[in-house]
């Protein structure tokens, strides 16, 4: 962890003044750059209009598009700009076509507003939800995913990082199983985009969803959707309006064949452009780099408190992230998030309705998640391990 100028990064984090943020699971601190563009757009804004700055801006615009190709490794025709990563994934579950009979396949820990989804559909269909065994790491099973692959399986669909712990995936191997078979593959990215080296070719997906306000460090209120052309060619958009299709006459139109056809014209300007300044900033430092630094600062903390008794650390999986959750067996999980709050230490808290097929099969109470980031730094960490032993 040495080579990584953390004190370059947290001079350009003023937030790092302030608290000791481990919530970057939930929403990051962003740098100066990303605060001041925004800033800097809304004001602009606020002088000559707002279509005229849209138009003004036009090619930072694009760039925003040529800025996320990049971070997965995908071509701007690939990408559309949305206001978070559920929109994102919505956009593409809900253009898929289901039947009674069809089946979903997904991961024992998916995230709660994925499987209300699926369940919806299912309602609404006939389609089936099914959930995919864990191997003895915790992940997902790869050999069990391939023992119920079929041809009534229209969709893989498996949060890359769930909320709920440091587990990552085999979002690789689920995807070479997806590709071989024909199946659409939807991976939510919402915890690994900004933490992880993400390439869409490598991890064999259809589609992938993002938010900007994790650890990608974006503001609020903003993600993108990577959807590739062996899928926009097989659907249809649920919603449409004029950006995301043309009315090419009184009685017909035609859809976007760009990821745009997953769209909407009205969006923040000012959010998005801060978007593409947080992914330009973060491939600044190196996609590798950060992930490296990430999973090292985690293991370390992740050690720290297996070192206190009473506390217990839940994360599972032979790969791990920049999550750590754990319980403290004397304090409940929400009164050890208020007294870190005291202590200007950010956590956050995760319960069974975030991811009920995890929680209810591992019995597990409510969490607390830490969630660490490169500008993080082994003082933060201490101070965490130090007050957590005070409860504990």
């Amino acid at each position: 962890m040495t080579d990584f100028d953390v004190n370059r990064a947290r001079v350009e984090t003023p937030g790092c003044a302030e608290v000791v943020h481990l919530n970057n699971a939930g929403s990051s601190l962003p740098p100066s750059r990303v605060t001041d563009t925004v800033v800097d757009y809304l004001r602009e804004e606020a002088l000559i209009g707002g279509y005229e700055q849209a138009a003004a801006t036009a090619e930072r615009m694009n760039g925003v598009y040529a800025s996320a190709a990049r971070l997965v490794g995908a071509e701007p025709g690939d990408i559309a700009l949305t206001d978070n990563a559920t929109r994102s994934w919505q956009a593409v579950f809900y253009a898929l076509p289901f039947a009674a009979g069809d089946r979903i396949l997904t991961a024992k820990s998916e995230y709660a507003s994925n499987v209300i989804s699926f369940l919806q559909i299912a309602k609404r269909t006939g389609a089936v939800v099914e959930v995919v065994d864990n191997d003895e790491s915790g992940q997902l099973d790869v050999e069990d995913l391939k023992r119920r692959v079929d041809g009534d399986v229209k969709l893989i669909a498996v949060s890359h990082v769930p909320t709920q712990g440091g587990l990552v995936n085999p979002a690789e191997e689920i995807g070479a199983v997806a590709r071989a078979a024909g199946i659409p593959f939807l991976l939510d990215a919402c915890q690994s985009a900004g933490q992880l080296d993400l390439d869409v070719a490598r991890l064999n997906c259809d589609a992938l969803s993002v938010t900007g306000r994790k650890y990608l460090r974006g503001p609020r209120g903003t993600g993108f959707l990577y959807a590739h052309p062996r899928l926009r060619e097989r659907v249809e958009p649920a919603m449409l309006d004029l950006h995301s299709a043309v009315w090419t006459a009184p009685e017909t139109y035609e859809v976007d064949s760009t990821a745009k056809m997953f769209e909407v014209w009205e969006r923040d300007h000012a959010a998005l452009h801060g978007l593409g300044a947080a992914i330009d900033y973060a491939l600044e430092w190196g996609m590798p780099a950060i992930e490296a630094r990430v999973a090292a600062l985690a293991a370390k903390l992740r050690d720290a408190l297996r070192e206190i008794p009473g506390v217990q650390v839940h994360d599972q999986g032979t790969r791990q992230c920049g999550i750590v959750t754990f319980s403290v067996a004397k304090t409940p999980s929400q009164e050890v998030k208020q007294r870190l709050a005291a202590a200007k230490i950010n956590v956050s808290v995760t319960e069974a309705t975030s991811a009920q097929f995890d929680f209810a099969d591992r019995g597990l109470p409510s969490l607390v998640r830490s969630s660490v980031h490169y500008f993080n730094t082994e003082d933060d960490i201490a101070l965490l391990v130090g007050e957590v032993g005070k409860l504990a």
